[in-house]
């Protein structure tokens, strides 16, 4: 780790590629500005990523000097600090998967924010990347709060709680709306409650999240697993069912054991570039 400037840092990237990893449909939340040049937000932090080769550059934007906090907050949410070479290494034993970790070896899966996470997942129902992105950067700006460069925080639980879904209606989310707010009032009433989610087994916190209106096992399984980093969890969507059906009819390889929904997100690339 080296310090570039009072505010920024540069960190080896380990095989990480940014540009694969915040437009693979994991998250919402990053809009590129340039050349390798990402802006984006993650709890209430902004920063501007850069790739630098095989390195990342943060920079805030608070003014703020770097803290070794910030140092292992991105470090944890962009997985630097897993030997994603070994477990790729690990991957390649099995030629299938191999061939879909070979297609985009840059991806690593991000570990996010619990709540921004759920209100993600529940505006991507039925939904492409770009009208998702839309809808959570007018959630961000409407009711979160300034955070730099631009960016807006997600909005707290407690901000939404209150709210009606007619309140929501310049977010043109049509019927998640009702979802986000109920989403928001069993996690600020901690009906849903976070911590205990992360002490709970996969299915019994699968089971507690679809107690929110609207959520079903597809949206719980991407909150399980990019927020709250339920490594075995494999969300299902049309492109992984076409991937699994098509791939891998025995389901998925002994060499993912453990870590399945990281090896998911590379079949769900793969199967993009290459089932039709």
């Amino acid at each position: 780790m080296a310090e570039l400037t009072n505010n920024a840092i540069l960190l080896p990237a380990h095989g990480l590629c940014l540009a694969t990893t915040l437009f693979c449909g994991q998250t919402f939340s990053w809009q590129a500005t340039g050349p390798q040049e990402y802006v984006g937000t993650a709890g209430n932090r902004c920063v501007t990523l850069r790739q630098k080769g095989d390195a990342v550059e943060i920079e805030k934007h608070n003014g703020a000097p770097f803290s070794a906090q910030d140092t292992t907050f991105w470090q944890h949410y962009l997985a630097l600090d897993m030997d994603y070479p070994a477990l790729l290494q690990r991957f390649a034993t099995h030629k299938k998967l191999q061939a879909c970790v070979q297609a985009s070896p840059g991806i690593r899966v991000l570990r996010q924010p619990f709540f921004d996470t759920l209100l993600s997942f529940i505006i991507s129902q039925n939904n492409h990347i770009a009208r998702i992105t839309g809808i959570v950067n007018r959630l961000k700006e409407g009711f979160g709060e300034p955070i730099g460069k631009g960016q807006y925080a997600f909005p707290a639980a407690e901000a939404l709680a209150g709210l009606a879904p007619e309140d929501l209606a310049d977010l043109r989310a049509g019927f998640r709306a009702k979802y986000l707010i109920d989403a928001a009032q069993k996690v600020a009433s901690g009906a849903v409650e976070e911590a205990k989610l992360r002490s709970l087994p996969d299915e019994e916190a699968r089971q507690q999240l679809t107690t929110i209106f609207g959520v079903g096992n597809k949206v719980a399984d991407c909150v399980l697993l990019y927020g709250l980093w339920r490594t075995r969890v494999v969300p299902m969507d049309v492109w992984m069912k076409r991937a699994m059906a098509s791939t891998f009819p025995k389901g998925m390889p002994a060499a993912a054991r453990g870590y399945e929904g990281i090896a998911q997100q590379y079949i769900f690339d793969w199967a993009r570039q290459n089932l039709k």
